[in-house]
């Protein structure tokens, strides 16, 4: 009659919300009347405002319209917040939905070898970073925002992605830059063609050393400076996209200098 499981009637019992009007005592059956049955559909009706038992509780035991009407009030407020809070919910969710669509369309196959075309991009690198990990790629653009002063912060921007460029031996991480002023951290990788593969983290370093000697040996490149773009696989999973550039001239300072504006 009031759609209410025999489990729930025992424990609206146990607390005190509701007792049947009677049990019998030889069988325990619990026996209820139509005064419980309003009580109980009342109940009913409170909870699908999101009203806790102990909330209910109270309500129920006031036998002033104003405290009622205050309360409701006050239920009100707590449910336009819950509201606002599930709709900055549904807001995040659609975006990092977005933001994995995109990833899933880009993926490329591991362990392929080939040859593309890159535009000019402008990088800014984070000095204390020389790894990617779960702990620094977690809110990756903060590490980057930090480095540039309050007064600055809306004149620069940031793509969703992680890098890595190694050069004699050390590496840094860096974050592509959509928007950017003068800053002593600032790069200029430079456009043309770069040999790339996508692997993992366990073969990452024997996929650079395969790409580094095919440039050598079959284009005839001794580039002295490497990327690794992070390649998101799952939330926290990620494997890598190596690039080494093919480009007229050999000497690493060539390529990657201080951006002036």
């Amino acid at each position: 009659m009031v759609n209410m499981t025999a489990e729930t009637l025992r424990h609206y019992d146990r607390v005190g919300l509701c007792h049947p009007y009677n049990v019998d005592e030889w069988t325990g059956y619990r026996y209820y009347s139509a005064q419980e049955i309003v009580r109980l559909n009342t109940i009913s009706a409170l909870k699908s405002m999101d009203l806790s038992l102990q909330e209910i509780q109270k309500i129920l035991d006031f036998n002033d319209f104003n405290r009622i009407i205050d309360f409701l009030n006050k239920a009100e407020k707590s449910a336009n917040e819950k509201i606002a809070n599930l709709k900055e919910i549904k807001k995040r969710i659609q975006r990092a939905k977005l933001f994995y669509e995109t990833k899933s369309a880009n993926k490329d196959e591991l362990g392929c070898v080939f040859v593309q075309e890159l535009s000019e991009r402008v990088i800014m690198i984070a000095p204390e970073l020389s790894t990617p990990t779960i702990s620094n790629l977690y809110d990756y653009h903060r590490h980057f925002y930090a480095q540039i002063d309050d007064a600055h912060k809306n004149d620069f921007a940031f793509e969703d992605l992680a890098g890595v460029i190694e050069e004699n031996g050390k590496t840094k991480m860096f974050a592509v830059c959509t928007k950017y002023k003068n800053h002593p951290n600032l790069r200029t990788l430079p456009k043309g063609k770069y040999l790339c593969e996508n692997c993992t983290e366990e073969n990452r370093e024997k996929t650079l050393k395969k790409l580094l000697s095919i440039a050598k040996n079959q284009y005839n490149k001794a580039p002295q400076f490497t990327i690794q773009i992070v390649v998101l696989t799952g939330i926290l999973q990620w494997n890598y996209q190596i690039q080494v550039p093919l480009l007229k001239h050999a000497l690493f300072g060539s390529f990657l200098i201080q951006h002036n504006l």
